[in-house]
């Protein structure tokens, strides 16, 4: 009830001038989000190009603007396998003009895997981008999948949770909610 309670009271009030103040992100560490590590400063994220399933080239300048979730996973990885429904719902439930949940799939993974795995899981509302050659994975000091790391929407990594969790948990939510309602600096 009172995590309920607090997501909301974020997303009512809207733009606050300490919504994504590193403090104010620590407080809203709840549950499994006490393991998200909140930085100090927003560090650069990174350049690198990577692809999805038709070759397009992307980057994370695409989804500058938005508040991005961005997940390194991979077919293989368990802990990817049992949140990536959670990152599905996250982006059914807050996805559009303000907020993305960028997956990123980290080194080779065997197309009919991937295709077996969208299906296995129900996953619809991601899109399916690929770092085969792991350039942004490097760049970004991802190891092993999962990682993901939170982007303010001036593409700045703010935060970076090692490891799987329930992203569309409250506790999740309330942290989002606060980097979403953040004044652009």
């Amino acid at each position: 009830m009172f995590r309920s309670a607090l997501l909301y009271a974020a997303l009512i009030l809207g733009a606050n001038a300490a919504s994504a103040d590193p403090a104010t992100l620590e407080a809203l560490k709840l549950g499994e989000m006490k393991r998200l590590a909140v930085h100090a400063e927003p560090k650069p994220a990174g350049s690198s190009d990577f692809t999805d399933r038709d070759g397009a080239v992307h980057n994370l300048a695409d989804w500058h603007g938005k508040v991005v979730v961005l997940n390194f996973w991979q077919v293989s990885c368990a802990p990817c396998r049992e949140e990536m429904p959670a990152l599905n719902a996250l982006e059914k439930e807050l996805g559009g003009d303000d907020f993305a949940v960028v997956p990123v799939a980290y080194g080779y993974n065997h197309p009919g895997g991937l295709a077996r795995f969208l299906t296995q899981y129900e996953i619809d509302a991601l899109p399916v981008l690929l770092d085969p050659d792991r350039g942004l994975s490097a760049e970004m000091g991802v190891m092993a999948p999962p990682v993901t790391m939170i982007l303010d929407r001036e593409g700045r990594e703010v935060a970076r949770f090692i490891g799987g969790a329930d992203w569309a948990s409250d506790d999740a939510k309330a942290i989002i909610a606060a980097v979403i309602n953040a004044p652009a600096s």
